[in-house]
C-alpha cells in the first residue's frame, strides 16, 4: 500500500557515548506502548538503503498511511573520545570548567533561569570533591598506621595507592554515579569556552550536508530533531544550512526537546552559536516547536533559547515553546515511578506518555500532519520564559 506521507526524520542525540542503535530500540520499544495507548499503528524495520544508521517507521492513522525514514546523526565517537580521560585529567577538567563557567559570569546568567539544571551542573563537581577528600582521608590513615613500623618515606607509598585505590573504586561504579560521565559532558562545553572544538564543527557541517541531501528526496517533510545538547547542535545544522542555500525546496521543521541551550551559549566564545540562534529566530520556510518540562530537572524547562540568550529582537518569530506538561502527561503512578530518575525523565520526550496530551514524539515523526500543521496558531506555554540573561550579540 503506497504511503500518503514521506517524512525524513534527522535525529541529533545528546552526549551520549552508546552507539545509535540504542535509540532504534528504544523508539521500537516506546512507539509500540504509545500506539497501543493511542490508538493508532507504528511499525519499525531496517532500511535497506540510505548513508549512516537508521531505520524505518509506517505508521497507520485512521485511513491514512505515513512513511518515515529516520537517520541518527552520529557524533558519539566525539563523545566516547571526550570522555577517556584518566583520573587525574578529569580533576583537570573539573578546575577548567569552574574557571570557564565562574570567571565568564555565565554560572551567575544562568543561575537568573532555572536553578535545576544549574544544581545538577554543580552535582559532579561536589561528588568528584567529595571522592577526592574520601581518597585523601584513606591515604592519611593508610600512612599513619603504615608509619608505625615504616619509615614515613616509606609510608608514603601504600598511603598514595590506597588514596589510588579509592578514587578507581569511585570510577569503576560511575555508571550508577554519573559523576564522570556528568564532568566530561560539562567539560565537553566549556572546553573551547563555548566555541565548537574543530571536530565537533566539521561534524556540524557533515550533518548540514545530510540535510541537504534529505530535502533534495524531496519528501512531504523533512524533520530535524535534537536532544538536550543535541538541541543547539540541530539549531546549527539548520542555520548553516539556510545561511549556505537559502530557502529549503521541501517543508523544513526543527524539533528541540530537553534543550540545555544556555549552559553553552551563555560562555564568552559561543558566539558562532549566539548568531546561529539570532538568524532561526526570524527565519522564513521553517516551524521551530521546542518542548521542554518543568519536571525535567536536566534542562531549562520553558526557557525560551533564543529570548534568554539575549539575541531575540523585536520580530523574533521562533521557537514556538511549549511544555510537555508531565504532571498532566504522565499518570500519579507512572510519575512516582520514575521520581528521583533524573535521566530517565530526561529521555521522556522520547518515550510513551500514558496520558499523552498535545505533545506526542511519536505521532508528530510518524503522523500525517506536518509540524507547522499540527501546532499552527498555537501560543506558547504559560510559563514561558524569555527574559534575557545571556550575552547576546556582540
Amino acid at each position: 500500500m503506497p504511503s500518503d506521507f514521506r517524512r525524513k526524520v534527522l535525529y541529533i542525540p545528546g552526549f551520549d557515548p552508546f552507539p545509535p542503535r540504542r535509540y532504534r530500540e528504544l523508539f521500537r520499544r516506546e512507539s509500540a506502548m504509545q500506539a497501543d495507548i493511542s490508538g493508532y499503528r507504528i511499525q519499525t524495520r531496517p532500511r535497506r538503503h540510505g548513508t549512516g544508521f537508521g531505520w524505518l517507521a509506517t505508521g497507520q492513522f485512521g485511513d491514512r498511511s505515513v512513511q518515515t525514514e529516520f537517520e541518527v546523526l552520529v557524533w558519539d565517537d566525539l563523545v566516547q573520545a571526550s570522555m577517556s580521560q584518566g583520573i587525574g585529567a578529569t580533576y583537570l577538567q573539573l578546575l577548567m570548567t569552574v574557571h570557564a563557567y565562574i570567571f565568564s559570569g555565565a554560572f551567575f546568567r544562568l543561575m537568573r533561569l532555572r536553578r535545576g539544571p544549574v544544581l545538577a551542573a554543580l552535582y559532579p563537581i561536589v561528588v568528584l570533591l567529595l571522592q577526592l577528600m574520601l581518597a585523601g582521608l584513606a591515604a592519611w590513615l593508610t600512612g599513619v598506621l603504615a608509619a608505625r613500623v615504616l619509615p614515613w618515606a616509606f609510608a608514603l607509598i601504600p598511603a598514595a595507592l590506597a588514596g589510588y585505590a579509592v578514587l578507581a573504586g569511585f570510577r569503576r561504579i560511575d555508571h550508577r554515579l554519573f559523576a564522570y560521565y556528568l564532568m566530561h559532558d560539562y567539560a565537553f562545553t566549556a572546553m573551547h569556552r563555548g566555541a565548537y572544538p574543530t571536530a565537533l564543527d566539521h561534524r556540524v557541517e557533515q550533518f548540514a550536508e545530510r540535510l541537504r541531501d534529505a530535502l533534495a528526496e524531496n519528501p512531504d517533510e523533512v524533520l530535524v530533531v535534537g536532544h538536550s545538547s543535541g538541541a543547539y547542535l540541530a539549531a546549527s545544522v539548520v542555520a548553516r544550512y539556510l545561511r549556505d542555500k537559502g530557502a529549503p525546496p521541501a517543508p523544513l521543521s526543527l524539533l528541540t526537546l530537553g534543550h540545555v541551550v544556555p549552559m553553552a551559549s551563555f560562555l564568552p566564545r559561543a558566539r558562532a552559536l549566539r548568531a546561529d540562534l539570532a538568524q532561526l529566530a526570524t527565519a522564513d520556510g521553517i516551524f521551530w516547536l521546542d518542548v521542554t518540562a518543568p519536571g525535567d530537572a536536566c534542562c531549562f524547562g520553558l526557557c525560551d533559547p533564543v529570548a534568554v540568550t539575549g539575541v531575540a529582537g523585536p520580530d523574533q518569530r521562533w521557537p514556538l515553546v511549549l511544555s510537555a506538561a508531565f504532571t498532566q502527561t504522565l499518570s500519579d503512578a507512572r510519575r512516582k515511578e520514575l521520581r528521583n530518575r533524573w535521566f530517565r525523565l530526561h529521555f521522556q520526550y522520547l518515550c510513551a506518555f500514558d496520558q499523552p496530551g498535545d505533545y506526542d514524539y511519536f505521532a508528530i515523526t510518524t503522523g500525517p500532519v506536518p509540524l507547522a500543521e499540527r501546532f499552527a496558531g498555537r501560543a506558547p506555554s504559560p510559563g514561558r520564559i524569555a527574559t534575557p540573561a545571556g550575552p547576546g550579540l556582540p
